[in-house]
């Protein structure tokens, strides 16, 4: 029952539930969640992994019990009848089992067919459904050949083939380019403002919370607070600043100084300037060296009231430092060179002449939608696909004829935790080490040193796929670092990780550029592009734009009277080029 005496939809009292793993050891996966979701509702569960989000989805799906506590959908618990809860639930997980070697046709066929959708009904609903999602002109393509932002419209049409009365979607734009993610996001609201379906949605974007009705914010299996976003963005009001950096200094470095402050709760580059949230309202901006910074109050967002909640729960920081022996050479010397970089699949071109440079301890952000050739394109970078044509230099080794040569000079953290889950912290980083040639005494010290500079030591037992979020991502890019690499590739790092995880990452990155490692970095968080000293911007396999982070806001123009942000630009540059390129078409056509 709701506040104002309505009946829930979803009723959620102090839910519980605890698995335990092959040691005997039980992890609280869910510690007492209370929350109710109305009618026609979309209802938000934020938070990081680990967080208990799945977990609680599944329980509502009524694919495992819990241990304790009320869970009724529907109007009746969920355990009484789990059958006739999921004959009215549509539920779409964090991998959607699409069918890659069946067309989009095909695949809703299947699923038309598993739930015993009338054949006399399908025209109507395929027709409505092709509509929302645009695949329409892609029903005879297979779906292992769509991108992956259309993986995932196509999952969620897939899941609509039988009109749910509540749809519960576990993290559904994880790993998808902002474009693809806004798309989707606008069949959601339709289907919840047009049709009054009722949506529960886990999601670790914090940005995606804002469109919700209300949101459950939540760490660690507990709930740490709930109500409207307004209500939850209400409790940064007064702490918001926007920093100017004094001349001579860019926003990344001022962020990195500012990220130490006691009193600061949050610190990310935004738009050439750093977004400061503050401990308390009437606390003023830090000094730099005695002297005063320039600042203005900003008007919170969802974001820093996320931080300003979470950083009560999760405790005081630690700043992330990395210490590095600095690379080789001099600034300004280019340390990878792409000239004209084409790789083609058959009469398929998944890389079309592209040019660019990266000097010693740069940033570097390679971006794009889903399907834009940059994942083909990092690939060859790594030395781990070869180039159809053109020139590849890496390290100062001819990617042509010296991979292995550069690849020793290369450190490597994936998308996908990438490590061994079954061995423990100590069991990969010695694999790992012994990978790069590391041995005996170097071997050692190297292991130690990564324990340290990660704060791994107290886990070194712990097997590798049961460490939080955050500590395998530490895992991940110590690994990486042990043979201390001149170059570090980063694929999509830091996926479905906290903002303070991600922050931290952040940090370490910075410190290990300002000792001359360059880095490159895909990313499909835009805020995370303002770290960047230069970045390229592909789709459809070409470079559609070159610069500074403040050299790609400018192809965009401002919003509500505000700055454009990163994300605005990507959208601005990848339409304009597909409209360019529909134009042409027609233009032929015709």
């Amino acid at each position: 029952m709701t506040d104002d005496g309505r009946e829930s939809l979803v009723f959620v009292e102090d839910l519980r539930k605890a698995f335990r793993n092959k040691a005997g050891e039980v992890t609280e996966a869910l510690a007492g969640i209370s929350f109710a979701v109305e009618q026609g509702t979309l209802t938000a569960l934020v938070g990081p992994d680990g967080a208990g989000k799945t977990t609680l989805i599944r329980l509502v799906a009524g694919l495992m019990p819990a241990d304790s506590g009320r869970l009724d959908v529907f109007g009746q618990p969920v355990a009484e009848d789990t059958q006739a809860v999921q004959n009215r639930i549509g539920y779409m997980p964090q991998k959607f089992g699409l069918y890659e070697d069946l067309t989009v046709q095909e695949n809703l066929d299947l699923y038309a067919d598993l739930h015993g959708v009338d054949r006399a009904a399908r025209k109507d609903i395929y027709a409505r459904l092709m509509e929302m999602t645009a695949l329409g002109r892609f029903t005879g393509r297979p779906a292992g050949k769509l991108s992956g932002g259309m993986k995932q419209k196509l999952g969620l049409a897939c899941t609509l083939v039988r009109a749910p009365d509540l749809l519960l979607l576990d993290e559904p734009t994880v790993g998808v380019d902002p474009l693809s993610r806004r798309e989707l996001w606008e069949i959601v609201l339709r289907l919840v403002r047009e049709d009054g379906l009722s949506v529960i949605v886990a999601t670790s974007y914090l940005d995606e919370a804002q469109f919700c009705d209300r949101a459950v914010v939540m760490h660690e299996g507990a709930m740490l607070t709930q109500g409207t976003p307004d209500e939850i963005t209400e409790k940064a009001r007064g702490r918001v600043h926007l920093v100017a950096p004094p001349a001579g200094m860019n926003a990344r470095s001022l962020q990195v100084k500012l990220a130490r402050e006691a009193d600061v709760i949050d610190a990310v580059p935004e738009a050439g300037q750093v977004r400061l949230v503050m401990d308390r309202p009437e606390r003023p901006v830090p000094s730099l060296s005695g002297e005063p910074l320039v600042s203005t109050i900003a008007a919170p967002r969802f974001e820093d009231g996320f931080m300003a909640i979470f950083s009560e729960a999760a405790g005081e920081r630690k700043e992330a430092k990395v210490s590095f022996t600095p690379r080789t050479g001099k600034d300004g010397d280019v340390t990878v060179a792409a000239e004209h970089l084409t790789r083609r699949f058959g009469d398929f071109t998944a890389v079309d002449n592209v040019s660019f440079s990266v000097r010693r301890g740069e940033i570097f952000g390679l971006l794009g939608p889903n399907g834009a050739g940059k994942s083909t394109t990092f690939r060859m970078l790594c030395g781990l696909l070869p180039a159809s044509a053109g020139k590849l230099q890496v390290a100062g080794a001819d990617l042509f004829t010296a991979r292995a040569e550069a690849r020793r000079r290369l450190g490597y953290v994936a998308q996908k935790f990438s490590l061994y889950g079954s061995l423990n912290v100590d069991e990969n980083l010695d694999f790992f080490a012994r990978a790069y040639g590391l041995s005996g005494r170097l071997r050692r010290e190297r292991i130690a040193w990564a324990k340290s500079e990660f704060d791994l030591g107290g886990l070194a037992g712990m097997p590798s796929g049961q460490l939080p979020g955050g500590y395998k991502q530490r895992l991940a890019m110590a690994a990486a670092l042990l043979h201390e690499p001149d170059i570090l590739f980063l694929d999509e790092a830091t996926s479905g990780a906290d903002p303070r995880a991600r922050r931290e990452f952040w940090s370490r990155i910075s410190a290990l550029s300002d000792q001359g490692v360059t880095v490159i970095v895909t990313t499909h968080f835009m805020e995370e592009a303002e770290y960047c000293d230069r970045i390229v911007i592909m789709d459809g396999g070409r470079d559609l734009a070159q610069g500074t982070p403040a050299e790609i806001r400018a192809h965009a123009p401002a919003v509500d009277g505000r700055e454009p942000t990163m994300e605005d630009a990507f959208i601005a540059i990848i339409e304009a080029a597909r409209n360019g390129r529909d134009s042409a078409k027609q233009e032929q056509a015709a």
